[in-house]
Order: C-alpha cells, then structure tokens, then sequence
C-alpha cells in the first residue's frame, strides 16, 4: 500500500514539475529580447580577398558584422537570449560592416583567433555552423588576409586593447 502511494505521489509530483516547466517555457517567450532580427545598414565595410571573406564570413560574420544569419533558434528563448547577446557584443567589439568606426588592433584579433577563443565553442558546435570549425591552415589563411585587409584599408581608429564599442 505504502508503495502504491509512493508511486501515485512520485508520478504526481514529476507531472506537476513538468507542466511547470511547459508552463515557464511557454512564458520566457514572451520576453522581447532577442526578438529584434533586423540588421543594421553596412555604413562601410572592410574590403577582404576572396578566400578571406569565405573563410570569415562562415565562422566571424554572424557577430562580426551586419550581415547576420538569424537561424530559426534565434527565435525561440533562452537561446535567443544567448545568440542576440552574442551578436550585440561581438558587434561592438569588431565590426567589419562599420569599418567608418573604431576597431581592435589587429594584434588583438590575431591573438584571439591564434588562441582558438575565436569563434567560440558554443557557435562552432551548433550544426548549422559546422565550416566554422577552423583548421591551423584556414586560421592562418584567415589571420593573413585580415592582415593584407588592415593594412590596405586601416581602421579609421584604433581602440585601445579590450574595449568595445
């Protein structure tokens, strides 16, 4: 008897803590942050070769730019959250589509992309960012080329190391 009750209790108590969870989730949606999905206009971007952009555009550009893809998670919270908080500050740290602003040393991205910090982990292992995942050979390719990218077009200022915008 004891154990019946036990049971019908157990069974109870996980069907209420899973409704309460159905319940939170379907509340969280209406938040509005990390609705907002509209780009910002490229004021002036920076001038790439080719295999640097292809190589940037799949593992940097989602958050180094304005030209975002905006995957259907995006739109579903908590990750929506996450994705719009990730882009709002990787804009504003480096932004290639508003190259009439301040940006890092090039020292500083060499560094983070050298390190592996960038992209980050939680970006390269979503499936649909699977090209993201760099190699020693397309991180070096990238670094060259965003190298020849500065030089040839600097920044209009550079922005002392680990400030953002």
């Amino acid at each position: 008897m004891k154990d019946s009750i036990r049971r019908r209790l157990t069974r109870r108590n996980v069907s209420f803590a899973v409704l309460g969870l159905v319940g939170l989730f379907a509340l969280i949606q209406a938040v509005p942050y990390g609705h907002a999905h509209a780009n910002p206009p490229v004021t002036k971007a920076l001038v790439m070769d080719a295999p640097t952009k292809k190589i940037f555009a799949s593992s940097c550009g989602d958050c180094h730019s304005n030209l975002t893809r905006w995957p259907w998670y995006t739109n579903v919270a908590p990750s929506s959250w996450l994705v719009q908080n990730d882009v709002a500050g990787g804009r504003s740290n480096f932004n290639v589509s508003e190259w009439d602003k301040p940006q890092p040393d090039i020292g500083e991205i060499v560094d983070v992309i050298s390190r592996g910090a960038m992209p980050p982990l939680k970006y390269k292992i979503m499936p649909n960012h699977a090209d993201a995942r760099l190699s020693d050979a397309e991180k070096r390719q990238l670094i060259d080329g965003l190298r020849r990218a500065y030089a040839a077009q600097p920044p209009v200022a550079i922005r002392p190391r680990g400030e953002g915008g």
